[in-house]
């Protein structure tokens, strides 16, 4: 077995379709051996030689039979649900998440579908795209909205729901928090356990989820949960897909959704937060210590 702790050197792999992660490590100045790809084939030719791993969508656990060297996973999301934890226990391989790198990017996304949707922008780029310059309108109820005075109802306060509701208070909302535990969280007028969720949504203008994929939260938001909203509510998921109970696609066709890919998270500093996280990692597993958001 490799002495990881006490080794001089060791070599860093990374594995993405997209993110330039190889590119930020080596702008640091960084004096250890790395390596990048893109696929998964090459990725089963080159993890022999990775002692450290940094990855998320292209991981499969049958890939630690290729990887004799492997101590430290560094995901590159929050999410850690495609690693398995008996097979990293198994081989000693230790994984910590990027929770945290991503809490102001995905909260600001939230925001921004709020505003979308609220000033509906969704309609005004269709209507662009008809080349057609909508009237002025008599019927209040089919007029844009502001977010000021409205109510929040965030499900999961961890980092980005945090943030989420101090970006909400700036823009005079009120924020409801559904959360575990009853202590409270700045920025959140009111709290409520899980238990309450059915009786609390009625009051909600807009329903933001960014809880983790548990158990507990798969399916979540289904047909009963969505019933007792108001009509006029809307319902934000910056969290993992299968937090709401979807069988179809049908999203796609509706002109009152706005559907955006996995890229809430995806700014022009993500690497860079990234990597700032694995270095500090790195650090802490050659000083024997516990790793930032260590996955148990």
């Amino acid at each position: 077995m490799i002495d990881f702790v006490h080794s001089p050197t060791l070599t860093v792999g990374f594995a993405h379709k997209a993110y330039q992660l190889r590119d930020e490590f080596l702008a640091r100045g960084q004096p250890l051996e790395s390596f990048e790809v893109r696929t998964l084939d090459d990725l089963e030719q080159r993890i022999a030689d990775a002692e450290v791993l940094v990855i998320s969508g292209l991981w499969q656990n049958e890939l630690v039979k290729h990887a004799p060297k492997l101590r430290l996973i560094q995901s590159i999301s929050a999410g850690t649900d495609q690693f398995s934890r008996a097979v990293l226990r198994e081989r000693g391989i230790r994984l910590a998440s990027a929770q945290g790198t991503n809490e102001v990017a995905v909260a600001e996304h939230a925001i921004a579908l709020m505003l979308a949707l609220t000033r509906y922008l969704h309609l005004a780029r269709d209507f662009q795209a008809q080349q057609y310059w909508r009237p002025m309108i008599g019927d209040r109820a089919r007029r844009e909205d502001e977010l000021d005075g409205k109510t929040l109802l965030i499900v999961g306060l961890g980092r980005i729901g945090r943030r989420l509701a101090h970006l909400a208070n700036a823009f005079g909302m009120s924020v409801i928090g559904v959360k575990r535990e009853p202590a409270s969280v700045p920025g959140v007028a009111r709290l409520v356990g899980p238990a309450q969720l059915l009786d609390i949504l009625p009051e909600a203008d807009f329903v933001a989820l960014t809880c983790p994929l548990t158990s507990e939260t798969e399916g979540l938001i289904g047909a009963s949960t969505l019933a007792a909203m108001r009509p006029s509510a809307h319902l934000i998921n910056v969290a993992r897909g299968r937090v709401i109970d979807e069988a179809t696609s049908e999203l796609w066709r509706f002109p009152n959704v706005l559907v955006t890919p996995h890229s809430a998270g995806e700014t022009r500093r993500y690497e860079t937060r990234i990597v700032d996280l694995l270095l500090e990692n790195i650090a802490r597993f050659k000083a024997g210590s516990a790793l930032l958001n260590e996955v148990a």
